[in-house]
């Protein structure tokens, strides 16, 4: 093509044409290599850290109005006060109680948390102003829990005479495996299969769960790294029928939104290809400890939420590690939700677990 370019038995306009050919196909060329990189997994997080001092995390949380709440969190063992993105230590002062070292309030702005024994502290002080603790997850030991927009039952009947949305192209056949039958570290925490769940009431049949199976190798691949560190998967949910996500979006108000999915374009759990899990201890098999709980609609939920101790967010970053070091990937908005590089590749499904066939086509 150089040597026809340069040539003069060929016309300036039909070079110009030839030019633009090569530039175009340079393009699409990039793109194409740009679409095939894959995005880089997330970073280790470095050596595990302590706790936080038990004096101090019952202090630890949210404080003011959403509009322009103060943070107080535990970094690298330090109190902070976060405020606007600035974080700034609290130094011991008399009392037992707090001074800023360094605040747009003022250096040595006095520091007191209003607390009655041995529960969460309901105020902070800094100086003469207050501010209330904001509540977003549930009582300690509890399970976050909306007031459904209606009947469970009526919402139930609903989705299961709907249709999911149809879907053009063509797709890979649905090849599921159970998870439980991989790897023994593997365990199981089905919280839509009792009232245990953010609706109150059991959703799920059967306390079972399930992937395609490039999801669920990638997913012992996933486990394989963390039990060096001795951690394992606790899974909470994997593929979910859509008449299922019809039933939380139905049932989830206006502002819980972002933590579900819209029925109308179905969700990567429909497609065998998502999955919501946490971490537990192998020496305890207790679950860890994260910055905010499972199925919380707050910004706790957010994986770059930056309250809570520095092990809380340290686990949470352990299990995103592992997870997109084997081709999983983040939910913006919950930490504990991961969909699987291929989920395009298959097509939504409304099958109950009971019918799922296995390495077959389903329909």
């Amino acid at each position: 093509m150089e040597q026809m370019l340069r040539s003069d038995r060929y016309p300036s306009k039909t070079r110009l044409w030839a030019l633009y050919i090569l530039a175009f196909a340079a393009y699409f060329s990039l793109l194409a290599a740009l679409d095939a990189a894959q995005i880089a997994p997330f970073a280790f997080p470095g050596d595990k850290p302590l706790d936080a001092p038990p004096a101090w995390q019952h202090l630890i949380g949210e404080y003011g109005p959403a509009s322009s709440s103060l943070l107080v969190l535990e970094k690298f063992g330090i109190l902070l006060l976060r405020e606007e993105g600035s974080e700034t230590p609290l130094l011991p002062g008399a009392g037992g109680n707090f001074v800023l070292r360094q605040s747009a309030i003022g250096a040595g702005t006095p520091v007191s948390f209003l607390q009655r024994g041995n529960r969460p502290a309901e105020a902070v002080s800094l100086g003469n102003a207050a501010y209330p603790r904001r509540k977003l997850g549930p009582e300690e030991g509890q399970v976050f829990q909306i007031q459904p927009s209606r009947s469970i039952d009526d919402l139930r009947r609903e989705a299961l005479s709907a249709a999911p949305p149809h879907e053009n192209g063509q797709f890979r056949t649905p090849n599921f495996v159970e998870l439980a039958t991989l790897d023994s570290y593997i365990h199981l925490d089905i919280r839509y299969a009792t009232a245990n769940d953010f609706l109150g009431t059991p959703v799920y049949t059967q306390a079972r769960a399930f992937l395609q199976r490039p999801a669920a190798e990638a997913l012992v691949r996933a486990q394989k790294r963390l039990t060096a560190y001795g951690y394992a998967l606790l899974i909470h949910d994997a593929y979910r029928p859509w008449y299922v996500t019809k039933i939380f979006w139905e049932a989830t108000p206006p502002e819980g939104k972002i933590f579900v999915a819209d029925p109308a374009q179905g969700s990567r759990h429909n497609r065998g290809c998502a999955v919501d899990l946490t971490l537990y201890d192998l020496k305890t098999s207790k679950p860890v400890e994260m910055p905010g709980t499972y199925d919380e609609m707050s910004e706790r939920s957010f994986p770059d939420y930056p309250g809570g101790t520095s092990l809380q967010r340290w686990h949470r970053d352990l299990l995103r590690w592992a997870m997109e070091s084997e081709g999983f990937t983040v939910y913006d908005h919950e930490w504990w939700h991961f969909d699987y590089k291929d989920w395009h590749e298959y097509p939504i499904l409304n099958v109950p677990f009971e019918k799922l066939q296995f390495g077959a086509a389903i329909h």
